[in-house]
């Protein structure tokens, strides 16, 4: 379990199982379909992917009553998947010098066809949480960085303008925390323990009352992907990026350099 301090929070709710929309001309819905709901996450205190109160108005609800939360609507295996990545590719630390370049959540970067700057975009590419499948989604990066005996993840977001003025947040534009590694790991690990116990109750409510009208899930297969998905969090943690960090610094050299304005004539 997290602290009840903690400054980092990943929420989430399921929609109720019959209410889950089919997949495909066989309706039979797979895990990932299975976790329809909402999530939220929660940052030093503020809900990030909270809708603004008038965001809520537009977007409205077909269900009777309207929208029944202010958060983003999706299927929370996306929300997991993506906070794991991070626990792959982002928790290697990062060395004193270039602390900087990680804590730049939007860099003025021009793409280079090198391997050095393939190799800088690839390291600063693997801090952000994914938003891509979002609309308009606010920035989520982190970082780790170990100073002696601290040894500490920094959460930082910046929101995006909605170019047509429907989507907007109810938190702060942009912010930062810094919190110890092993609280951001905890934070994981219990979404990681509370989807995957959602889901052994869904599947193994199919299991046993056989399938929901309208629904024809393959149950074994359920099974066989909930026993390789409990697995990807140890996977995760167990991998060892070897990041290439001199490659990195010429390819961040060279992305800079490529971004500033020519010398006056």
């Amino acid at each position: 379990m997290i602290p009840t301090d903690s400054a980092l929070r990943f929420r989430f709710g399921l929609t109720p199982l019959e209410e889950v929309e089919p997949w495909g001309a066989e309706r039979a819905p797979h895990w990932f379909g299975l976790t329809a709901g909402w999530y939220c996450v929660d940052i030093d205190g503020h809900e990030v992917l909270r809708y603004s109160e008038r965001t809520v108005r537009e977007l409205g609800d077909d269900r009777e009553g309207g929208r029944p939360h202010p958060y983003v609507d999706h299927y929370v295996v996306r929300l997991w998947e993506d906070v794991i990545a991070l626990v792959s590719g982002a928790m290697e630390p990062v060395p004193h010098d270039l602390v900087e370049v990680a804590s730049d959540l939007s860099p003025d970067w021009t793409w280079l066809d090198t391997p050095e700057a393939e190799a800088a975009l690839a390291w600063h590419g693997e801090g952000y949480l994914y938003t891509g499948h979002l609309r308009v989604a606010p920035d989520i990066r982190v970082w780790r960085a170990v100073d002696g005996d601290e040894d500490t993840v920094t959460v930082g977001w910046e929101q995006r303008a909605d170019p047509e003025g429907l989507i907007e947040f109810a938190g702060p534009r942009q912010g930062r925390v810094t919190l110890p590694t092993s609280e951001f790991l905890a934070a994981v690990a219990e979404l990681d323990r509370a989807l995957l116990t959602a889901m052994e109750e869904r599947v193994g409510e199919l299991e046993k009352s056989g399938p929901v009208p309208g629904l024809r899930p393959d149950v074994e297969q359920l099974r066989r992907e909930h026993r390789d998905r409990a697995t990807w969090l140890r996977r995760a943690r167990d991998r060892e990026p070897g990041t290439d960090w001199n490659a990195v610094r010429i390819g961040v050299r060279t992305l800079l350099a490529a971004g500033d304005p020519p010398p006056a004539p």
